[in-house]
């Protein structure tokens, strides 16, 4: 298809989608109400419908009176039913695809229900609108002269039962639009392939003679998989290999820790850089702005938004509120109400907004991956933007990295005890630990306040990983590649003890 008419349609597009973009911004309490209610009408003949009597339901205030806040073990054992084909169950149509979560938060899979609806309305269409959002905002794009290389599921859908699971990004490969297809490259064939290792060579293999111009993964594997391609093509940067390379669309993990490597390999200063958020359970957010690491919350993909605050998270004063109600700069945890049938879901992250107007956000962290056996409230974004600043300082880079808390032991106080595996470690490791310590004070109060004096933590307990220590740690769990992660912050010792053994 040539690269004028591409354009062309995508720009029809663009005007048109703007219209309705431009609705959610200008009245988005409103769009996501009345959202909420074509849901509630959707769903009201549905056993959980039934149960909860929907029909009756006819404001916001009874919505959150009779539908309790529910978490995956509440949904277990209707997802399970449905698995097995039952329908009707808390979603109208049909649930044909399961996403199956990595399981990081625990031991066992999580079976995410995807619906037509989900994939056409909220997966789909936020692959167009990132597309049209990035168009509008660089006219010059010539991203449609080439192909974008996607990085994505890790494991072949497995089919059951007339249902059919796997990753999510699988998922989307199996049934993305035959534009999306062309555009596209590896093949389907090679994208859905379920040895890792194998994978990431067959892919470098497939994609260094394409015109890449936009690249789209996890930022931690997508790394992997472009420092394989410059190692197997001789080449010292990725516009040596592509030179027509512009963009990169990356979500999944925090982009903070990997974005000098980044850089490093992509040495091109007029390169973009384009976030998203997107879970198996919906797409929530894009980046809509050049050079800005703040995401639009998306408030018309069949998702209805509400938030705990964080400092009540969890407590007996817990309180649930919509988006109206939110404030700026404040931690909240998300729950959703989608077109999967997923009602008052807790999907475990932690968003703080930075614009109310519009509802811009940035993702801060995980409601379980966080510190704050002592009180400090440590969140994922402290500790990534502390060891931004300090590797800064000290010319480090770092792969990866957990923590966990050094418990109490008599008089003995606590800590935090880190395990960072660094591509270019720092000179000296104290030196590192002390303005990572500072860093982390100066970024929160309640940790600043913990270590006064020593009162009740200790200085954090630094300890260098080997090379390969999480890859091998991640393949030893069954978890490597797709949306696998290390999980970064824990109350527990899990984690860290077994990456310590491992590590000796």
């Amino acid at each position: 298809m040539p690269t004028t008419l591409v354009n062309s349609i995508a720009s029809w597009f663009l005007k048109k989608r703007f219209h309705q973009i431009e609705l959610f911004l200008k009245y988005p309490n409103e769009v996501q109400i009345e959202l909420l209610f074509n849901l509630i009408e959707v769903a009201k003949d549905t056993k959980m419908g039934k149960q909860y009597d929907f029909a009756t339901i006819e404001n916001y205030k009874t919505f959150t009176e009779r539908i309790p806040v529910s978490t995956y073990e509440d949904y277990q054992d209707v997802i399970e039913r449905s698995r097995n084909g039952e329908t009707n169950i808390f979603w109208p149509t049909p649930i044909k695809w399961f996403a199956k979560s990595s399981g990081t938060t625990n031991a066992k899979s999580k079976f995410i229900p995807v619906s037509m609806e989900s994939l056409e309305d909220c997966h789909y269409a936020a692959g167009k609108d990132l597309l049209c959002m990035y168009l509008n905002n660089n006219e010059e794009s010539q991203l449609f002269k080439g192909k974008s290389l996607r990085l994505g599921g890790s494991k072949e859908l497995c089919r059951e039962n007339g249902t059919v699971f796997g990753d999510l990004s699988a998922i989307l490969i199996d049934n993305m639009p035959l534009w999306a297809e062309f555009s596209s490259t590896p093949s389907n064939k090679v994208s859905l392939m379920s040895d890792w290792e194998y994978k990431m060579q067959a892919i470098v293999n497939e994609t260094i003679n394409e015109n890449v111009t936009s690249l789209t993964g996890v930022p931690s594997w997508m790394l992997v998989l472009l420092n394989n391609a410059l190692e197997t093509t001789g080449k010292n940067n990725l516009f040596d290999i592509w030179p027509n390379l512009e963009v990169y669309f990356h979500g999944g993990v925090s982009f903070t820790p990997y974005k000098d490597q980044y850089k490093k390999i992509l040495p091109n200063a007029g390169f973009k850089y384009y976030e998203i958020y997107n879970a198996s359970e919906g797409f929530f957010a894009i980046q809509d702005q050049n050079n800005s690491s703040e995401l639009l919350l998306m408030l018309d993909y069949g998702i209805f938004y509400e938030f705990i605050p964080m400092d009540t998270y969890g407590t007996p004063t817990q309180k649930v509120i919509p988006l109206s109600e939110v404030k700026l700069h404040k931690n909240y945890a998300i729950i959703i109400t989608t077109n999967a049938g997923l009602w008052r879901y807790k999907i475990g992250d932690t968003v703080r907004f930075t614009s109310i107007n519009p509802y811009r956000i940035k993702v801060s962290g995980r409601t379980k991956h966080h510190i704050n056996v002592f009180g400090e409230e440590l969140i994922i974004e402290n500790a990534e933007d502390a060891l931004k600043k300090v590797c800064k300082k000290t010319n480090a880079e770092i792969v990866d990295y957990t923590a966990a808390p050094i418990f109490m032991q008599g008089k003995e106080k606590g800590a935090h005890e880190w395990i960072i595996e660094f591509k270019t470690p720092p000179k000296d490791i104290h030196y590192f630990n002390e303005l990572f310590d500072n860093a982390l004070k100066a970024l929160n109060s309640d940790y600043e306040a913990k270590r006064y004096n020593n009162i009740t933590l200790n200085k954090p307990a630094i300890h260098l990983a080997r090379k390969n220590l999480f890859y091998d740690w991640l393949k030893l769990n069954n978890k490597l590649g797709g949306q696998h992660k290390v999980p970064r912050l824990s109350n527990s010792r899990n984690y860290i003890d077994e990456l310590l053994k491992l590590n000796a």
